[in-house]
């Protein structure tokens, strides 16, 4: 199945899929959910990613929950072993993406990021509900584990791809970390350029161009494991495997007080 859907495709499937808005910021998480009431695509319930999908104790910012809690959310959420998930947020999928990430890694394959999200969802004019919306309870089972995870220990000899924007890996600007810079060696290919002009994923060949070259199997990395996630669909548009995810990042690393390096080179 492929990681995404248009808006379009969308709107006409809406009573077939379990429809997950996943809105929010680094500095008000709290306005994301008001902005979620105010307006939404009918039918999606409101998920918090430091609530639902970020577990209390871990490596970085963001940890993975146990695969018991997040299975747990997801049968609180309404959602079934065999529903269809789409995800979004209104920042091009790099919030929501984490979600079809996590859904992947345990197995979850029917899960899709709405191409261009809600901001594209409105533009197309496509309809809009307000309030606050919930399924039926559910059950889900947990897996074993979550895959397709690196810690720190096992990212020497690996390439590293650096989701952040380019001031953030160059060290010229770092709002939340105790540090600023890079993890030594990584690459820095920001989520923002897996984007066409409106906001939609890059056609599938120039996302091949784009990740040429990086190996078979690299890491990715972000700030806290969530915009890592992001390119992780990328590469799968890509004609890649479910890519690896270092879900500790740049908070771990930095935290750690491990080396650092500044500037545009790895």
């Amino acid at each position: 199945m492929s990681p995404l859907i248009g808006c379009e495709e969308l709107s006409q499937r809406l009573d077939e899929v379990v429809l997950c808005d996943i809105r929010w910021s680094l500095t008000d998480a709290g306005d994301k959910k008001r902005a979620y009431e105010e307006g939404h695509v009918p039918g999606a319930v409101f998920v918090d990613l430091e609530t639902d999908l970020t577990g209390s104790a871990g490596p970085g910012r963001h940890p993975l929950p146990s695969p018991e809690e997040f299975a747990a959310t997801l049968g609180r959420l309404g959602i079934s072993i065999e529903d269809e998930v789409v995800v979004y947020d209104d920042m091009s999928g790099v919030i929501a993406a984490r979600m079809w990430w996590m859904l992947r890694s345990i197995g979850h394959h029917r899960s899709r990021l709405l191409d261009g999200g809600f901001r594209r969802w409105v533009r197309l004019g496509l309809a809009v509900a307000t309030g606050s919306e919930q399924r039926q309870p559910s059950s889900y089972p947990a897996s074993r584990s979550f895959t397709r995870v690196v810690t720190v220990e096992k990212l020497e000899g690996r390439v590293i791809i650096d989701a952040r924007s380019p001031e953030r890996y160059r060290g010229e600007v770092e709002p939340v970390d105790p540090k600023a810079g890079h993890i030594p060696g990584a690459i820095n290919l920001p989520t923002d350029h897996n984007l066409d002009s409106d906001g939609t994923f890059l056609p599938a060949d120039e996302l091949r161009l784009r990740y040429h070259g990086v190996g078979p199997d690299p890491v990715l990395s972000c700030g806290s494991g969530v915009s890592a996630c992001h390119n992780a669909v990328a590469m799968v548009l890509a004609g890649h495997e479910l890519p690896e995810i270092y879900i500790g990042s740049f908070s771990e690393w930095s935290r750690l007080d491990l080396p650092v390096s500044t500037g545009p080179e790895p």
